[in-house]
């Protein structure tokens, strides 16, 4: 059975994946470790590119 392409474009630099947790290294008291919560700064965190009339460049 075919897939079918996603019709927004995915983001190039986080490849859809807009959100990741990065652990610390560090533990908290009950032994879970800490982690981060970060977001692609490009496509704010939807996973999608933004189409190129929407994109504010300059000033």
């Amino acid at each position: 059975m075919p897939q079918h392409a996603p019709t927004r474009p995915i983001c190039r630099d986080c490849d859809g994946f807009a959100a990741v947790a990065i652990t610390t290294g560090t533990r908290h008291a009950d032994g879970s470790r800490a982690t981060l919560r970060v977001t692609c700064p490009t496509c704010k965190g939807t996973g999608h590119a933004l189409p190129a009339a929407l994109v504010r460049a300059g000033r």
